[in-house]
């Protein structure tokens, strides 16, 4: 049986990772935010406080949390500030393609590493040109003996300003779309390098995100951690790991959201009553906490399956289209709460907003997650029977019927309009759209 019951440990986990948001986040991310100055600092205290790199097994000195686990951590963290659940969790991001290869020498080598020192790790797939196109992936990697040269630009890649390793994906021949992509695992101070300015942003302005160049950087075979015709599965297996804590950062900023906006209704007056005693702003509020509950029951179902070596890519689409956009509609409904007072900077609303706008369009938009989720549904086999073959009985006596059943009849349904005839015959033609007896298929009895 199902049970959301969270275990001791994740309650300590969240316990602890509440603490870290209210104490160590909260009080400094508004400044930065303003100055769009990324905090370093609060990656390493992260890292000293043992809330980041949540997915690294035990083998490799890590806690060896799961996906579940790191569920509960990010909504906490993005709660305080989402930009930093960005910041925090894109080790994790940038790990996981080396967590699912099988380069056990890069994974002992760097894993380890991270454990030991508040090493930063970042995860690069889009480009100048391209985002959810994964497959259209330009940076090119040359085959040099066993070895790779890099050539190329990488965009959007957080925590680019200050990492010291990143997962790499690129392709050794465009054409080839998703059978020429491979990825590696890179050291960002090897030559050939560049970083580039801090992009200005809407939102996430605590969270560093730059471009990377790579000009005839020489990739070790060591450092290779999808082979090319490899690099695509890679991707998306990473991906369906990671977009269900995407849900996360949108659960935590709408759950703030939501307590922000109560705390101001019950202070705020007008017309002579507290906003919150309006039933207009209750039933806002109500919905507002049906939609975070919601979400939060999607982000651990995605997470549970995954946990399980489940084919989570379904659950995790759904996941983060859903939520993501939730968020969006809790924080508009929060701002509405606080009407002018909300647009302001003085209060927290406006930054949340900027901050989750993001959530719908970084690794995959709300659009590519539908494309997903449709493309299951076109091959999923359906319980009910196609229109054509639905049977439709009735009886003379209707009464007589619900005490004594149906009787014996056969039924001829019209494949165009859908009436139904009865009788051991289709009629010449059907009375209401006039299609001749070759439109009706027989549904009774099967």
């Amino acid at each position: 049986m199902i049970d959301f019951t969270l275990s001791l440990e994740q309650k300590k986990l969240q316990k602890k990772a509440r603490k870290f948001a209210l104490d160590e986040i909260l009080p400094v991310v508004n400044y930065f935010d303003e100055m769009d100055v990324p905090p370093k600092f609060l990656l390493q205290k992260a890292h000293a406080a043992g809330l980041n790199n949540l997915g690294i097994p035990k083998e490799y000195g890590g806690h060896g949390y799961n996906l579940l686990d790191a569920s509960i951590v990010v909504e906490e963290v993005a709660a305080a500030c989402p930009a930093m659940g960005t910041s925090i969790f894109g080790n994790s991001l940038g790990q996981e393609p080396l967590i699912l290869s099988g380069n056990e020498g890069a994974k002992e080598k760097y894993l380890s590493a991270c454990v030991r020192e508040p090493k930063i790790v970042s995860f690069a797939t889009s480009e100048p040109g391209m985002g959810s196109d994964v497959a259209g992936i330009r940076c090119k990697a040359e085959k040099n003996g066993e070895d790779y040269i890099l050539n190329g630009t990488k965009y959007w890649v957080t925590n680019g300003g200050y990492a010291d390793y990143a997962s790499i994906f690129a392709t050794v021949d465009p054409k080839l779309r998703h059978k020429g992509l491979c990825a590696f695992f890179v050291e960002m101070d090897w030559d050939g390098i560049t970083v580039g300015e801090h992009i200005p942003k809407l939102g996430q302005r605590v969270s560093s995100t730059t471009a990377v160049h790579f000009d005839n950087v020489h990739v070790p075979a060591k450092n290779v951690i999808a082979i090319p015709g490899t690099g695509f599965l890679l991707a998306m297996k990473t991906f369906s790991s990671t977009r269900p804590i995407i849900g996360s950062f949108a659960v935590g900023a709408a759950r703030s959201a939501m307590e922000f906006a109560m705390d101001y209704a019950n202070k705020r007056r007008a017309f002579t009553m507290k906003l919150s005693e309006f039933q207009a702003i209750q039933f806002k509020i109500a919905e507002m906490y049906q939609k975070i509950e919601a979400s939060r029951l999607m982000i651990w179902k995605s997470a549970w399956e995954a946990d399980r070596g489940m084919d989570n890519t379904l659950s995790a689409s759904i996941t983060k289209f859903y939520t993501t956009e939730v968020a969006q509609q809790v924080l508009n409904d929060a701002l509405q709460i606080f009407g002018g007072y909300g647009y302001t900077r003085f209060y927290p609303i406006e930054k949340l907003l900027r901050d989750i706008r993001v959530l719908t369009i970084y690794e995959g938009t709300s659009e590519v997650q539908r494309l997903v989720v449709y493309r299951y549904l076109s091959k999923m086999k359906p319980v009910m029977p196609p229109l054509d073959e639905l049977p439709r009985l009735k009886a003379d006596n209707a009464e007589q019927a619900a005490r004594e059943g149906m009787k014996e009849q056969t039924a001829w349904r019209c494949r165009i309009c859908g009436y139904v005839h009865y009788g051991e015959e289709p009629p010449d033609h059907c009375p209401y759209c006039f299609f001749p007896k070759t439109a009706f298929k027989k549904v009774w009895p099967k």
